[in-house]
Formats: C-alpha cells, sequence, structure tokens
C-alpha cells in the first residue's frame, strides 16, 4: 500500500511539474508622469512546451492589452493581438518597439521603485490554461533594458 501511495505522490509531483514550465525573466513596467492613463509592461518569456500568451491583467489597470509593433512602410505602427506564440524552449522577448503588454486606464502613477500585480495566462496545445502571477518592477521613464535581454523581436 505504502509503496502505491509513493508512486501517486511522485507521479502527482511529476504532472504539476510538467505543466508549470513557463519561465519570466526580467520582467519591468515604465514609470509614467501624474496624469498618464497608459504604460508598457516588458519581459522574457521561455516556455519548455510549445504555448501562448492568451490574455493579462492587473488590478492597478482597467486593461492590459497585448500588442505588436511593427514597420509598415516607414512608419512603425502598433496593433493589438489575440495571442502570442510561445514556441518550445524559445526565448520569447516582450520588448518596446516588439511584442509587449499594455496597460490601460492606470488608476494610479506608476513610480520608479513600485511593483505592479500582473497576471499572464497561458494556453497549452491542450487548451488547459495556466495563471502566472509576476510582480513587476516599475523602472524610470528613461530606463533601458541591458543589452541582450530584450533586444530581439520575436
Amino acid at each position: 500500500m505504502k509503496k502505491n501511495t509513493y508512486a501517486l505522490i511522485a507521479l502527482c509531483a511529476l504532472a504539476s511539474s510538467a505543466f508549470a514550465q513557463i519561465k519570466v525573466d526580467a520582467p519591468w513596467a515604465r514609470a509614467t508622469v501624474p496624469v498618464q492613463k497608459t504604460s508598457g509592461a516588458f519581459m522574457q518569456l521561455q516556455s519548455a512546451k510549445d504555448a501562448r500568451l492568451v490574455a493579462a491583467s492587473s488590478p492597478i489597470a482597467g486593461a492590459v492589452e497585448m500588442h505588436k509593433m511593427e514597420m509598415q512602410g516607414d512608419q512603425m505602427k502598433m496593433q493589438q493581438v489575440d495571442s502570442i506564440a510561445l514556441p518550445a524552449g524559445q526565448a520569447v522577448n516582450l520588448a518596446s518597439g516588439a511584442y509587449h503588454l499594455m496597460l490601460i486606464d492606470l488608476k494610479r502613477q506608476l513610480k520608479a521603485g513600485d511593483k505592479v500585480p500582473l497576471t499572464l495566462i497561458v494556453e497549452h496545445p491542450n487548451k488547459k490554461r495556466e495563471s502566472i502571477t509576476v510582480d513587476v518592477p516599475v523602472k524610470p521613464l528613461d530606463f533601458v533594458s541591458p543589452p541582450g535581454v530584450h533586444a530581439a523581436a520575436h
């Protein structure tokens, strides 16, 4: 009986660790001026298996939208996207000038040194969804990501 119990516990541990395989690196959000109602959130995501970022939310914003910036002719355009692919084993940068999260209808000013709670919803190929909550540090208005972090758009 003990042997079966240990096997069941090991199987459950393996199943839960197989599901939670999204890595979030170097998250940050841009500070705002007092009357500003939007900001951006940036980070690097990596999934062990194919997945998609399908939604995000934060209690400090009325909405969090996923956006993509790209050149269209000679102009940089930003548009909302329904999801962001997270190919297995590949780092996906949410960066200024690429995919990123927009914090819209902010309920308060974001000041350097603050932390913004952000929940990411990731959908796996089997349609199961995983929530990941991240405390995102707020960086000054003039902050630039260190070289190599968030540098390339996917």
